[in-house]
């Protein structure tokens, strides 16, 4: 287990009056005021220190019942006797510390420490320095008493019922980086921030490979001819494992492991090419173990003459924990070392590659591509050049068409893919306090024990609901959902989707009419977003109209395949 430690600087836009903030007697008790930060009550309940500093600036902003309420209370808790006592304050709130000024709204800035894990020591090593309000937004300091940390910097909007979201920013997280400025909207009356610190990784080290199996090029063709597809082997292969260095969703420093499969051909330069694979719920059943339908497309691609890598993704192979399902930030910092690992295993074994960059993935493995074409193009451009992508049949719209299938009564034909990103979503994120308060009896103790790693979807299916698949959360966790855009699990959703950005390299979703279990709609969502913002080059194909989901995934391999080849060097 590794230690994290991370400090918090909340920053909370609020409207009141100041004289009507002192005056106030709401005394609510340290229990309540954790419940605000629920994830720091592990330090609070040790005796840590808290020291809040009190920071009132005057804004021109409308006054509103329920942030005086809350400016009202937390001013009120800081300042009482009792309350600074318990946490150690060492800059006590006092009413002679304020100027009051009637009529004016103001901004309360509020720092706390915490702890994740284990070793609490090290809480008060990391600390915000300066919290400045800028024209439009803050400017913020940090500083950290142990060398040699990373630093993730995550917001949320208000303190209840809300999640903690990874900023966006112009370099990737984590940064070795102290100081971060953030911008806020105007019409924005709250924001709170917390800076997670961790353990470096060396992204894409090459941690150990190894030969899992030889095919030559006839052998490859019986295989394509008894996967009835229409490809003839130019080259054998070599089929290898290998396990690397990359991060978790937080940012720290974990191993991941994935297929790498290479053309038996010395002499020549290969482009290379990411094929990411589908859900998958059995941690063995991945590119770098089993010979499966993901494999295959490895070997395929890498017997016409691509280096191809399988990112068996965080969670799955070797990989520790549960795989954090359609996570999107993570997919893709996955994948990205991946290649780099891959990379490094050709310059060690004189494997010569052409700088060429494809990118490919089917269902979730199109997620997956979405995310990685993304994420090479925003963060890596001056390491990658994007060739081109092919995503297919993959659910780039989770807050929309995937949300609005789940609270719609159909009956889809792997209804455990909701139970994936709920189980995973409640990971990454904390959706709830835990899963019973997100998920009602009798699911909330039936489907967690089912994803193990050892159960196939089809086992899961049958814990599911075969319709109405709301019908497995709470009510108000429902009502929330659809009434409510700040809702935990709708921020999780949007967070994940895949279609705000601009693709530079060209681009070809590929998604069948008939498919019922990723739904059409959500590539024809992304193309109609990617073309409203300029990325004219970007293509729907229907590779076979009427096929489902998996009559569609061969000729969309097929076709992303003979497009490649066009491109190739």
């Amino acid at each position: 287990m590794r230690a994290v430690t991370h400090e918090q600087e909340q920053v909370l836009t609020i409207d009141t009056n100041i004289t009507q903030l002192l005056d106030s007697r709401i005394y609510p008790e340290p229990a309540q005021i954790r419940a605000w930060c629920p994830q720091e009550a592990l330090l609070w309940g040790e005796g840590g220190v808290w020291p809040p500093r009190q920071v009132f600036q005057v804004t021109n902003r409308p006054q509103g019942e329920e942030d005086r309420a809350l400016a009202r209370t937390l001013s009120a808790a800081l300042r009482r006797p009792a309350f600074q006592h318990r946490f150690a304050l060492r800059q006590p709130l006092n009413a002679s510390s304020v100027r009051p000024v009637k009529n004016r709204s103001v901004r309360l800035a509020l720092t706390c420490f915490s702890l994740a894990l284990f070793n609490m020591a090290h809480a008060q090593d990391l600390r915000f320095t300066t919290s400045i309000q800028t024209t439009n937004g803050f400017s913020m300091q940090w500083s950290n008493a142990v060398a040699g940390q990373s630093y993730t910097l995550q917001s949320r909007d208000r303190m209840t019922n809300s999640i903690w979201l990874t900023l966006d920013s112009p370099q990737p997280w984590p940064t070795v980086q102290t100081q971060w400025n953030d911008t806020i909207s105007s019409t924005q009356l709250m924001r709170f921030y917390r800076t997670v610190a961790v353990p470096p990784a060396t992204r894409g080290k090459l941690l150990s490979s190894s030969l899992m199996n030889t095919y030559s090029a006839s052998t490859l063709d019986i295989l394509f001819t008894l996967y009835g597809v229409n490809i003839t082997a130019q080259y054998g292969v070599n089929w290898y494992q290998i396990v690397y260095e990359t991060l978790d969703p937080s940012g720290g420093r974990t191993t991941a492991s994935g297929g790498l499969f290479l053309p038996m051909q010395t002499g020549l330069n290969w482009p290379l090419l990411s094929y990411s694979h589908g859900t998958i719920t059995q941690t063995n059943q991945v590119p770098s173990v089993a010979l499966t339908e993901d494999t295959f497309a490895g070997l395929a691609f890498a017997s016409v003459g691509y280096a191809s890598v399988g990112a068996d993704l965080l969670g799955l192979g070797s990989s520790p924990g549960l795989h954090p399902y359609l996570h999107a930030r993570s997919e893709a910092t996955a994948s990205v070392d991946m290649l780099r690992a891959a990379r490094n295993f050709c310059a060690s074994n004189d494997i010569g590659l052409n700088g060429q960059i494809f990118v490919t993935g089917y269902s979730q493995g199109g997620h997956t591509a979405m995310a990685l074409h993304r994420e090479l193009e925003r963060y890596h451009t001056n390491e990658f050049t994007v060739t081109a992508s092919a995503p297919m049949a993959g659910p780039y719209d989770l807050s929309g068409v995937e949300l609005n299938d789940f609270l719609s009564a159909r009956c889809p034909p792997d209804p455990y893919y909701f139970a994936y990103v709920l189980m995973a979503y409640q990971s990454v994120y904390a959706l709830a306090p835990s899963w019973s308060n997100l998920v009602v009896a009798p699911y909330s103790t039936t489907i967690p024990p089912l994803f193990n790693g050892n159960n196939t979807g089809t086992t899961i299916n049958g814990a599911m609901p075969a319709c109405n698949l709301s019908a497995i959360l709470w009510p108000e966790v429902v009502s929330s959902l659809t009434n409510d855009p700040g809702s935990p699990l709708y921020q999780a959703l949007r967070d994940n989707d895949l279609y705000r950005w601009k693709p530079v390299a060209p681009m070809r979703l590929y998604h069948c009419s008939g498919d019922r279990d990723v739904l059409p709609a959500n590539s024809v969502v992304a193309t109609n977003n990617f073309w409203a913002l300029g990325a004219t080059q970007v293509r729907l194909i229907d590779p076979q109209p009427g096929a489902d989901h998996s009559g569609c995934a061969i000729p969309s391999l097929e076709a992303a395949k003979a497009w490649f080849d066009t491109l190739k060097h």
